[in-house]
């Protein structure tokens, strides 16, 4: 029985000296609350930053892609591809031909 008398002293002590707390420990906790509370604040207008330059980004991207099939389209190379797709492609492939047996002559 003293032993379990000792061992529930023993839990109570250190139960107070877990809460009992000094001046200084004190202020540091409350430092370091600050400082993550900033930390989380500043964070949290970075990503909203983020979010905006995003979705910018994607707007611009989309008007220029609208651009580019615009101007393609008014092209006369847009209109014969169009127009000729077969005759297209074996331009390209005589193409891809050519460039390979020149790069390959080195």
């Amino acid at each position: 029985m003293a032993t379990t008398a000792n061992s529930g002293s023993q839990t109570t002590k250190a139960k107070a000296s877990k809460t009992a707390t000094t001046p200084i420990a004190e202020k540091v906790t409350e430092t370091l609350h600050e400082s993550v509370d900033t930390l989380a604040d500043h964070g949290a207008s970075l990503e909203q930053k983020l979010r905006e330059s995003a979705s910018d980004t994607a707007a611009n991207v989309s008007e220029k892609q609208a651009q580019a099939k615009e101007y393609w389209d008014g092209s006369a190379v847009g209109k014969y591809t169009k127009e000729n797709p077969l005759a297209t492609a074996g331009i390209a492939f005589a193409a891809g031909v050519l460039l390979t047996s020149l790069l390959k002559r080195k």
